[in-house]
C-alpha cells in the first residue's frame, strides 16, 4: 500500500481531518528553517553573489530548479547592504500566486510578520508598509509604479524573476528597466540628460527627481531557464552566471505510441503511479481550469471504487484564478499513509514550488493567449509545450530525491517540439501595454526598444482601439483628461473608459459594481446535482435587460443583507451569516468577497481622480448607454436565423447559455447587442466562447455571453458548451495501462 514519509511541522492549515500538523516551538523552527536555507545549492555561492552585483550594474543569473534563488538572493542582497541608503530590494513575478506565497515564506525565514521587513503588492492587495525593504509584487505592479516615479528612486535593485516566460508585462518591463538604469547612471553621474523612452510624469516629486549618488540601481534578470546569451545581447553584454539547482537524477518516460485523448491518458497514469508506484506526491500539468475539475472529479469517482486501503489519495488543485487559501493547501504536507495528487496549471512549472513531489505527469500542452488583429479576437488556444517548458515541468519532480517524469508522448514529438515558447508580446493585445508606455511618455511605440518587436499589424489595431477610445490624440499622445484618466486606473481599457463614462452620466456607483464582478471568476456557483433548483433561484436575482445588470443585483442584495446583519449581529457574525446566505442562493462567496475587495480599491482610484460617484437607482438605461459607448467596437447584429454577427468583423456569434437571455424565446432575443470581452477558444468543438457581453442602443437588452461559431459549425448551427466530463466518465479506470519507454 502506498504511504507517505513522515514529515516534521506544516506550513499550512488544511480542513482535511487526517491533517494533523506537529507542533514545534519558535526555537526549533528557527534552527529548521536555518538548516533548509544552508543546505540550498545557492548557499555555497552566497559572498560570490553578492560580489558580482556589486561589480555589475547588470547581472544575469541562471538559477537551476531548486536552487533557491528566488528565496535567498534577495536576503543576501539585504545583508549585504543593498537597502543601506534607504533603498529596497524589489522582486518582480510574473504571477499574483508565486509574489504571495515567496513573500510569505522569505517573511518566515527572515522572522518577521509580513507586510514589515518582506512584503508583496499584487493587484487589488498590498502587504507593505514603511519599513519594507524586500518587497515581492507583480510585473504589471512595477510598471504601474513607474508612472508615478519614472526612475524608479524607492529601488536599489530590482529583480526580475522567471524572466523566461516573457510575458508582455515582462517584455515591457525589461524595456523600461534599461531606461531607467541608463537615466540613473546618467543622473548618479551629474548628468541632467533623461533617456528618450522615459520622460518624467509632472506628478511625481522634487525628491523622485533626482536620484542620489548614493542610491546606484543595481538589475538582475533571473530565470531557471533562460537563453543567457539573448538576454546578455539586449543589456550590452552583461555578465551571466550560473547557479546549480536540482541535486536529484529524474527517470523521463514516454509513451509507447501517441495518445489522442491525453485527459484520459493523464487519469490512467494517475492511477498507475498511485498503485504501483511507492510513496510520493504526483503533480499533474494541465492546460486549464476546465480540465483539472473534470479530472478532479474523475479521480474522485473512480476512487471509490478502489479498496478502502487504496483510497489514501488526496486531490488538490492549483490554478491561478483559485482562492489564495485553497492554493496554499497544495503546500501542506501529505499525512503518513496518504498520497497527494496535485492538479495544476503552468503555474507549477516554475512559479511555485510543491514540497513532496515525486511523480511528474506531463501531457505536453499549455494553454497561451492568442490575438488575430484582423478580427480583434483575443483567444486563449491549448499549444504543443516547448523544450524549455518540459525540461522545467520534468525538473519538478527531483527536487527532494529521485523522481520520475511521465510524458504523455512518444519521444520523437519532444525532439520535434520548439526550442522555448513564442513571447506573449508576439501573440497578444497590446491596447492595455501602448495605454501605459504612452502614459510613461514613450510616443514611437513601434520604435520603443522591445527584446522582441511586436507584430506589427497588433500594434496598428491596439492604437486604433485607444484613438477611438479617445485616449489617444492625433500626434499618439494620451487625451486630456481621458487618456491620463484611463492610464491611472489598473484595468482594461474598455473597462476604464466605462468608468469614466458612467461619471458623467451619473452612474458611478454601478459600473463600479459591474467591473468589479467582471474581475473575478464566476458569480454563480451551479452544482450538477441541484441544477433545477439553482436555477430557480438565481432567476430571483436576474433581470430581463441582462447580465451586467443581473451582477448589480447580487451585489446590492449582498450589501444589503450584510449591513443589516452587521447592525444586528457584528461584523464577525454578518460575515458568517453572509457565507451561509452565499450557499443558500448558489453564489460563489469567494468570489463576491474578491469583488468587494476589488470594488473598495477602484473606488479609492476613482476617488482620488476626482470623478463624481453618484448612481442612479433602479433606471438602468444610462448604465446600459455607457456599456455600449465603452465596448461599441463589439457591436453584433441579430441574423434571422437568430444569431448574430458582429459588424467590426463579420464573425458569427450566439448567446451564451449561461446568460439570463439565453433562457428567454428566440424571438424576444435584442434586434442588435454588444460584446464586452471574446475571450476563450475551445479547441475541441472549435468554439469561441465570450464573457459578458454589453448593450447597443438605449432601448436594447444587455446581453450574457456569447459563443462565437467557426465557419463549419455556422451552418450546421452548433451550440451550448463543452462539457469534458461526457467524454471520460464511461471508462473504467482500472482495466487500463498505459505503456510507458524509459529513456
Amino acid at each position: 500500500m502506498p504511504s507517505m514519509a513522515t514529515k516534521d511541522g506544516t506550513r499550512f492549515n488544511s480542513n482535511h481531518p487526517q491533517f494533523k500538523p506537529k507542533v514545534i516551538n519558535g526555537d526549533q523552527k528557527r534552527q529548521k528553517i536555518e538548516k533548509q536555507r544552508r543546505s540550498l545549492p545557492i548557499a555555497s555561492v552566497e559572498k560570490r553573489l553578492v560580489e558580482e552585483v556589486r561589480k555589475n550594474d547588470t547581472l544575469i543569473i541562471v538559477g537551476e530548479t531548486g536552487s533557491g534563488k528566488t528565496t535567498q538572493l534577495p536576503q543576501y542582497l539585504y545583508n549585504g547592504g543593498f537597502c543601506h541608503n534607504g533603498g529596497i530590494i524589489g522582486i518582480t513575478q510574473p504571477r499574483r500566486v508565486a509574489a504571495v506565497t515567496v513573500a510569505k515564506r522569505v517573511a518566515e525565514e527572515c522572522g518577521v510578520e509580513l507586510g514589515q521587513k518582506v512584503g508583496y503588492s499584487i493587484r487589488f492587495e498590498d502587504k507593505t508598509s514603511m519599513s519594507t525593504k524586500i518587497k515581492y509584487m507583480t510585473d504589471g505592479l512595477l510598471l504601474r509604479e513607474a508612472l508615478l516615479d519614472p526612475c524608479l528612486s524607492r529601488y536599489s535593485v530590482i529583480v526580475v524573476d522567471e524572466a523566461h516566460e516573457r510575458t508582455v508585462q515582462t517584455d515591457v518591463l525589461l524595456g523600461l528597466l534599461k531606461a531607467v538604469q541608463k537615466n540613473r547612471s546618467q543622473i548618479s553621474n551629474g548628468s541632467s540628460n533623461i533617456h528618450d523612452h522615459v520622460k518624467k510624469s509632472n506628478n511625481v516629486k522634487e525628491e523622485h527627481n533626482e536620484v542620489r549618488k548614493s542610491n546606484p540601481f543595481k538589475l538582475i534578470i533571473m530565470s531557471a531557464s533562460l537563453d543567457a546569451r539573448g538576454f546578455s545581447e539586449y543589456f550590452g553584454g552583461a555578465k551571466a552566471v550560473h547557479v546549480l539547482g536540482r541535486q536529484f537524477p529524474v527517470d523521463i518516460l514516454y509513451t509507447a505510441q501517441p495518445e489522442t485523448d491525453c485527459l484520459d491518458a493523464a487519469l490512467v497514469t494517475i492511477f498507475q503511479i498511485h498503485l504501483e508506484e511507492g510513496p510520493g506526491d504526483i503533480l499533474v500539468f494541465l492546460s486549464g481550469q476546465e480540465e483539472i475539475e473534470s479530472i478532479e472529479g474523475l479521480v474522485r469517482e473512480n476512487l471509490k471504487k478502489l479498496p478502502e486501503t487504496n483510497q489514501k489519495l488526496l486531490i488538490f488543485p492549483l490554478f491561478s484564478s483559485l482562492p489564495s487559501e485553497k492554493q496554499l493547501k497544495v503546500f501542506t504536507p501529505a499525512p503518513v499513509g496518504f498520497r497527494k495528487v496535485i492538479l495544476a496549471t503552468n503555474i507549477a512549472e516554475t512559479s511555485v514550488t510543491i514540497p513532496g513531489v515525486k511523480y511528474v505527469i506531463d501531457p505536453g500542452l499549455v494553454k497561451v493567449r492568442s490575438y488575430c488583429p484582423d478580427t480583434g479576437i483575443e483567444s486563449l488556444i491549448v499549444v504543443k509545450t516547448s523544450k524549455a517548458q518540459a525540461l522545467q515541468r520534468s525538473g519538478r519532480a527531483g527536487r527532494e530525491g529521485p523522481g520520475k517524469c511521465y510524458r504523455l508522448y512518444p519521444e520523437s514529438r519532444f525532439e520535434g517540439l520548439a526550442d522555448s515558447t513564442v513571447p506573449e508580446i508576439k501573440r497578444c493585445n497590446l491596447s492595455n501595454v501602448i495605454l501605459q508606455l504612452s502614459a510613461l511618455g514613450v510616443d514611437d511605440i513601434i520604435g520603443f526598444d522591445f527584446m522582441e518587436k511586436p507584430d506589427r499589424m497588433a500594434v496598428i489595431r491596439s492604437l486604433e482601439l485607444l484613438y477611438l477610445l479617445g485616449a489617444l490624440t492625433d500626434e499618439k499622445k494620451l487625451s486630456d483628461p481621458i487618456g491620463h484618466q484611463m492610464a491611472r486606473l489598473p484595468l482594461e481599457p474598455n473597462d476604464s473608459k466605462a468608468l469614466i463614462l458612467a461619471s458623467q452620466f451619473d452612474c458611478l456607483e454601478e459600473m463600479l459594481i459591474v467591473v468589479s464582478m467582471l474581475s473575478v471568476e464566476s458569480i454563480f456557483y451551479v452544482p450538477r446535482d441541484k441544477l433545477e433548483e439553482s436555477r430557480t433561484v438565481i432567476k430571483s436575482f436576474s433581470s430581463p435587460e441582462g447580465d451586467h445588470v443581473t451582477l448589480v443585483n447580487v451585489y446590492r442584495a449582498s450589501i444589503e443583507y450584510l449591513e443589516k446583519n452587521r447592525t444586528e449581529n457584528g461584523n464577525e457574525k454578518a460575515e458568517k451569516n453572509l457565507r451561509k446566505w452565499c450557499k443558500d442562493n448558489f453564489i460563489n462567496s469567494r468570489s463576491l468577497k474578491h469583488a468587494r475587495d476589488i470594488y473598495s480599491q477602484i473606488r479609492e482610484n476613482v476617488e482620488r481622480m476626482g470623478l463624481k460617484i453618484s448612481s442612479c437607482g433602479d433606471d438602468m438605461l444610462q448604465l446600459r448607454r455607457c456599456l455600449a459607448a465603452s465596448y461599441f467596437l463589439n457591436a453584433a447584429l441579430k441574423q434571422p436565423d437568430g444569431t448574430y454577427r458582429v459588424l467590426a468583423n463579420g464573425q458569427i456569434a450566439e448567446i451564451h447559455p449561461t446568460s439570463v437571455i439565453r433562457r428567454a424565446k428566440p424571438e424576444a432575443g435584442p434586434s442588435m447587442l454588444c460584446l464586452e470581452r471574446q475571450l476563450e477558444l475551445i479547441q475541441m468543438l472549435k468554439l469561441m466562447t465570450g464573457r459578458r457581453l454589453g448593450i447597443n442602443n438605449p432601448g436594447a437588452h444587455i446581453i450574457g455571453f456569447f459563443i462565437f461559431l467557426s465557419k463549419e459549425q455556422e451552418s450546421a448551427q452548433i451550440g451550448g458548451a463543452y462539457d469534458p466530463l461526457k467524454l471520460y466518465v464511461e471508462h473504467v479506470i482500472m482495466n487500463k495501462r498505459l505503456v510507458f519507454s524509459l529513456f
